[in-house]
């Protein structure tokens, strides 16, 4: 019997354009996300996470919040962050925020905990980048131990070197299971591997550029390294972009301009050169770009799935100025027509 693969979707709250090519406000895209979220619970999609950013080209700065938002309309959808910036957050909160998020949704909240590829909320929350490692190693470390000891009668003892310990403290609200499902975010370190084998958590790897079969030796670490420390092996996923229209041509049409527009304006920032079309069609064709027909699509996806043994696969829809609309009909398709075609061919 096939291993049964999770499906789901991911946004940034990329600030969209009009039908004009100007930006939306940002309130816009929030309620965008807002109707794109309860269009992946309608159309049969596992999961929906969104992303934390702070910065003019993203909307979501508060991922619970709009979770939450969608949490409210929604029955069945599991609802997570991608990721959330645990370095320049406080543990605690996030606990407390997603636990909140359960509580709306009965259950379905799911956090996925990164150190992110973007540093603005460093500055922004008054801390330093020095610390970057120290910060997410320590507040990784907290909120294992509130995923493991809060709502015992012992409540959370903790200590650690940047706030002072937690004696006996219980935090609230307390997820109605008990615990929420929490991942570790990877883009390609192998001590985070580890960190995650090490904590018994998820591990959700990144993927925005090359052969995902290039990421097979972290795969293969992860499970040595549960072996070796003696944790359980927990679920392992895949986040890519990609994009789905109703035939390949289109799909390279729409989606061109806007991922370019984005990877340019990003890649200016880091010393990077404007991406070309043969840039583009390389990782269409043998990269990790998950774009075309449903048919196309969902045939790399299960190709994906069966090399790196995956239990869950998400596809980062949005693009930069992709319009609303476009981002309805790729979410409708993915939900109607590449989730079923993928499970066929994972079944046989």
């Amino acid at each position: 019997m096939a291993k049964h693969l999770d499906l789901g979707l991911d946004t940034f709250g990329d600030v969209m354009a009009d039908g004009e090519g100007r930006p939306l406000p940002h309130a816009q895209v929030l309620r965008n996300v807002v109707e794109q979220g309860v269009l992946a619970d309608e159309t049969g999609t596992d999961f929906f996470a969104v992303g934390e950013h702070h910065r003019a080209d993203y909307a979501v700065s508060a991922p619970e919040v709009v979770l939450a938002a969608i949490a409210a309309r929604t029955k069945r959808v599991r609802l997570g962050s991608a990721v959330t910036v645990l370095s320049s957050d406080d543990p605690i909160r996030v606990y407390q925020r997603f636990a909140t998020v359960d509580a709306i949704s009965g259950g379905r909240a799911e956090i996925i905990l990164g150190r992110g590829s973007f540093t603005e909320s460093f500055p922004l929350f008054g801390f330093d980048l020095k610390d970057y490692e120290t910060l997410f190693s320590e507040k990784l470390d907290l909120f294992a131990a509130l995923l493991r000891e809060n709502g015992s009668a012992d409540g959370v003892n903790w200590k650690g070197e940047l706030r002072p310990p937690l004696a006996g403290q219980h935090v609230y609200p307390l997820p109605e299971s008990g615990t929420m499902k929490t991942w570790i975010g990877v883009g390609g370190s192998p001590e985070s591997v580890v960190r995650a084998a090490s904590y018994g958590l998820p591990l959700m790897l990144a993927i925005i550029g090359g052969s995902a079969a290039r990421f097979k030796p972290y795969v293969e670490l992860y499970h040595k390294a549960v072996a070796q420390l003696g944790t359980t092996p927990q679920p392992i996923g895949v986040h890519s972009p990609g994009y789905i229209a109703a035939t390949d041509e289109q799909a390279r049409e729409e989606f061109f301009p806007a991922f370019k527009a984005n990877r340019d304006r990003i890649g200016a920032e880091r010393g990077w050169g404007p991406m070309g079309r043969d840039e583009f069609e390389r990782e269409v064709s043998h990269g990790s770009l998950y774009l075309g027909s449903p048919e196309t699509v969902a045939a790399k996806i299960a190709r994906t799935a069966k090399a790196l043994d995956l239990d869950h696969f998400d596809l980062k829809y949005s693009a930069g100025p992709l319009g609303h609309d476009k981002c309805l009909r790729c979410i409708e398709l993915y939900g109607t027509k590449v989730i079923p075609l993928v499970r066929e061919m994972l079944a046989e």
